[in-house]
């Protein structure tokens, strides 16, 4: 007798799970939040203006941004301006009205995009993308608001760990995108989901791969030092029960993901044959940091930190390695090195901490790295950089944060940098001015003596601290990356070794201080002042009047660099606006290239550092 459909056995498959986080309560949170930023970032871009329907006060202005399309549709909200052209619009305050009617309470990026295709000028298939960027941002977002700690807490957790809680670039709307990963990638690998795990490795044969370091550190050494002797010995027996001589590979951990989505598919050939290797994972945990690509030792904090490439798109640009700058990586810390221990300035009064990328495995493709048209993404596909650890240059008492945790407001609105003044005991502008007499004088010696500059945004400066929160020297990391020259020559580069000048990118004299404004200043401080304007009593005009006044002493300390004050010009009256939003929405969208992109540049914005005297807050 036949089974009726109920008799049936059911077959088995994986039952499906959503997020738990992903609840309507955190969405819509999350995207109040993001709304208004995305209202206040394309604002300082000039993507929209908004036009003052009110006279500016103290807690600011209600602003209007008419949306056209059917029924001429607008948005309404609260905003305060700040220095360098800042908006800071108030999420609770948005409103839409449409065809006339009562405003509504509006808080949808989303569907503000939608509305506002033509207004910003979307194309259909950049707007496509852009959809797709924002949800994915939104839905990391209410993952970090699921774990979410208050100021307090954060204040008392490590380096590694505060990472983890991180909000994302500043600046970028769509700051989470991670193309490439799916949702369980997400889960696993992204920062805010704080999962250390092991790396497994990979021997690369010589015919392949390149092995580059700073002096004195070889190969043999470098895997000393971070492998264990029962490791090395088992990643060498997995290549002799294949025949092969280990004495003729180099060994470098790949991100599992890596493996999966891009080696395997795109060195298949090398795979096939030998000349790349899978081996085990090491014993050690590792934590990604919020560059995603970056992993943290765990288990040995004294061992380096490792950088691997991903073939994900995230905040602009698809996070590989290149190729060239992975080569160079060693050679540029090396020289960068140089600098800071041949200058008793930089390296006994500053004490900057400078972690050098010390060695390096770069793997040519064996097909796309000879071919110079096609997308940079196809040439930064395997490799892996060691930088040095944090751990290992700190004093007793001494902690790290990096510069982006200043900016993050815990759910209540706290700011994480108030609750560090608070601990400190110090006065709010006291310790402001610890603080940039921390970060600012050994960026401006690099500037001003050697015609270099780092990009200090709030990832790659790190602000030490004493025991009682109290900043004290700064720490600098991704010299190759983020390591801009004067084109000009000067007397100070002679020395400086070909690998090094055909890597650096160059600017020229009067653009360079663009790095320092739009990393440091723009890109941490003119959302840091409101901050200390709004919970710490320090009015915007002292913040950056106690900033000039830290560079104007650091000038009378070395006067006879006073013709490179004029040649790198701080206190210009205007500085360019660059623009990062305007990249993705205008200039480069999500089209291929044989280039890594460079921000735009829009108009220029004032400058809050232009004055002609030095404000009385100037330290003696």
């Amino acid at each position: 007798m036949p089974h009726s459909p109920a008799d049936q056995p059911r077959p088995e498959g994986p039952a499906l799970h959503a997020p738990p986080e992903l609840t309507a309560d955190a969405w819509r949170r999350a995207e109040r939040r993001l709304l208004a930023k995305m209202l206040g970032e394309f604002a300082y871009e000039e993507i929209i203006e908004p036009h003052p329907l009110t006279p500016p006060g103290p807690g600011g202005a209600e602003y209007a941004l008419p949306l056209g399309g059917p029924g001429e549709a607008e948005l309404r909200f609260r905003a305060r301006r700040w220095a360098y052209g800042h908006w800071q619009v108030e999420a609770e305050s948005v409103t839409l009205a449409e065809g006339g009617g009562v405003p509504r309470p509006f808080g949808d990026p989303l569907d503000f995009l939608v509305r506002a295709r033509p207004l910003l000028g979307l194309d259909g298939d950049t707007l496509g993308h852009v959809l797709r960027e924002l949800t994915r941002t939104l839905a990391a977002d209410t993952r970090l608001d699921a774990t979410a700690l208050t100021a307090a807490e954060l204040a008392d957790l490590d380096y590694a760990a505060l990472e983890g809680h991180q909000t994302g670039h500043p600046w970028l709307v769509l700051n989470k995108g991670r193309i490439g990963f799916s949702a369980e990638d997400s889960a696993r690998w992204a920062p805010e989901a704080r999962r250390p795990a092991r790396m497994p490795w990979i021997a690369v044969h010589t015919s392949l791969a390149a092995y580059r370091s700073v002096p004195g550190l070889d190969a043999g050494r470098l895997y000393g030092q971070e492998l264990d002797e029962a490791t090395r010995d088992l990643f060498a027996a997995t290549l002799r029960e294949r025949g092969l001589d280990p004495a003729a590979y180099l060994y470098l951990p790949v991100h599992p993901w890596q493996w999966d989505d891009t080696v395997v598919p795109l060195f298949a050939p090398a795979v096939a044959d030998g000349r790349i290797v899978p081996l085990a994972a090491d014993p050690d945990a590792r934590l990604p940091q919020q560059s995603i690509r970056t992993f943290l030792n765990l288990s040995h904090p004294h061992r380096r930190t490792v950088k691997l490439p991903l073939s994900i798109l995230n905040t602009l640009v698809w996070r590989g390695l290149p190729t060239e700058r992975t080569l160079a990586a060693p050679a540029v810390t090396d020289w960068v090195h140089r600098l800071r221990d041949q200058d008793p300035y930089l390296r006994d009064e500053c004490r900057v901490i400078l972690l050098g990328e010390v060695a390096s495995v770069t793997v040519l493709h064996p097909v796309y790295d000879r071919l110079p048209e096609v997308p940079y993404q196809f040439k930064e596909l395997l490799g892996a950089i060691w930088r040095e650890p944090l751990t290992g240059h700190l004093d007793p008492g001494e902690r790290a944060r990096t510069l982006a945790s200043l900016i993050h407001t815990d759910r209540d609105g706290r700011a994480f940098t108030a609750e560090l003044v608070a601990r400190s005991g110090l006065a709010p502008l006291d310790w402001l001015r610890h603080l940039f007499a921390a970060l600012l004088p050994p960026l401006l010696h690099f500037l001003h003596q050697y015609g270099t500059v780092f990009s200090p945004h709030g990832e790659n400066a790190i602000v030490v601290f004493d025991e009682h929160d109290i900043p004290t020297r700064l720490a600098v990391k991704d010299f190759v990356d983020d390591v801009n020259i004067s084109s000009e020559p000067l007397p100070e580069h002679a020395e400086m070794p070909e690998a090094v000048r055909e890597v650096l990118l160059t600017e020229t004299p009067d653009f360079l201080p663009q790095f320092i404004h739009s990393g440091l200043f723009i890109g941490v401080f003119r959302y840091l002042a409101p901050l200390c304007a709004t919970q710490l009593g320090v009015p915007e005009t002292d913040f950056w009047q106690l900033v000039r006044a830290e560079i104007v002493r650091h000038q009378t300390r070395f006067p006879h660099l006073k013709e490179r004050y004029a040649l790198f010009d701080l206190f210009a009256p205007e500085i360019a606006r660059l623009c990062l939003n305007r990249n993705r929405l205008h200039l480069d969208g999500y089209r291929d290239r044989a280039a890594r992109p460079h921000a735009a540049v829009h108009g220029t914005v004032p400058n809050p550092l232009h004055a002609e005297e030095p404000h009385p807050l100037a330290p003696e």
